[in-house]
């Protein structure tokens, strides 16, 4: 296959996009219309708060993914997965790489993806899009992703809105269920369906889990606006349009909080610091995904990285005690720890 460098340019456009304009940043996440009941009595020993977790029968110290961010043919992009990857065996947390058609379609682009060396016991996510299920990707490339990573699951990432506004976007997504289908039964490890910041609705989760899915990144609006970055790559109206478009976070997690018992669901989206984390695991997300905060750190070091993701453990402890909740599972669905509005309803609805 002829290498695509302009997949790595695209890659270094998103940064750029990410660092120039503050506006792609949307903050509009709908977590601080939620509203947690304080403690003033825990009954609780900080010291002795139990934050673990675990995924794909790995532990974590709390529930934190590092979401997927970048990978490609430049010395820049590696170093940054490196540093996320480091980080991430340091914290015990999990990580999910950018997508890996850079290096499927660009073998120069393989070493930023080359990660297990530096998180032996990492959970780690192999990403690939989707929509490539209709552009002749199958359970090969696939498997050269899970590979190379030596992953625990593989993300199919659905973006359809990026794809619509990016200038050399796919727009053909028919019958992707049915391929993700015949995919899930063929790949060694799981399927994980995640969105990159418009959510998912029921519809979708009853989509995927026809197709044999039963892990799902909701990844709703409000954090990072994808297609305000495409928008300034295609010099695109639309994309400043749509650039609010879709279901936030916690909407999400009330779409799919009627499959609880027949799926896991990973909240991303806008998650900013520990007290969205646990609204989020309150409302029924099993970990958490954060990249934005995580990207100029990891452009500079492992240790600012580390320094980061300690600093969103201690907000988690923190909203954690002040709950008077001793654990994870006290937290997961519990929504008596959320504050109801005089209609009866919770605050989120």
């Amino acid at each position: 296959m002829t290498p695509h460098p302009l997949i790595t340019q695209r890659k270094q456009d998103h940064i750029n996009a990410l660092l120039d304009d503050p506006q792609i940043e949307r903050a509009t996440t709908g977590f601080d219309q939620i509203q947690l009941i304080h403690r003033g009595l825990p009954e609780l020993d900080f010291a002795k708060l139990d934050t673990q977790t675990s995924l794909f029968d790995k532990p974590l110290s709390f529930p934190l993914l590092i979401s997927s961010m970048t990978g490609g043919a430049a010395e820049n992009l590696a170093q940054i997965n490196q540093n996320l990857a480091e980080a991430a065996e340091i914290c015990q947390v999990a990580l999910a790489v950018g997508s890996q058609r850079a290096m499927i379609e660009d073998p120069r682009a393989k070493a930023s993806f080359n990660l297990r060396r530096y998180a032996p016991s990492t959970p780690l996510l192999a990403n690939i899009g989707a929509v490539q299920l209709n552009k002749g990707y199958g359970v090969e490339q696939a498997k050269i992703a899970v590979d190379c990573l030596e992953a625990d699951a593989l993300i199919l990432h659905l973006n359809p809105l990026q794809e619509l506004i990016q200038p050399e976007g796919d727009h053909d997504f028919a019958g992707l269920a049915d391929k993700i289908n015949q995919l899930a039964q063929q790949l060694p490890v799981p399927i994980i369906l995640k969105e990159v910041g418009c959510g998912l609705s029921a519809a979708d989760i009853e989509l995927g889990l026809a197709a044999g899915i039963r892990y799902f990144d909701l990844a709703g609006r409000g954090g990072t606006s994808w297609s305000r970055i495409e928008a300034h790559r295609a010099q695109s109206e639309l994309g400043i349009l749509f650039q609010d478009w879709g279901l936030t976070t916690p909407q999400a997690l009330q779409q799919a909080r009627t499959y609880q018992s027949r799926a896991c669901f990973f909240a991303s989206g806008g998650i900013r610091n520990g007290i969205d984390m646990v609204k989020s695991v309150i409302m029924g997300g099993y970990v958490c995904g954060v990249a934005a905060p995580l990207l100029r750190p990891a452009m500079r070091n492992t240790a600012d990285v580390v320094d980061k993701i300690q600093q969103l453990k201690h907000e988690f402890k923190l909203a954690q005690f002040l709950l008077g909740a001793p654990n994870i599972e006290s937290l997961f669905l519990n929504d008596a720890l959320i504050l109801r509005a005089p209609s009866g309803k919770h605050t989120y609805s």
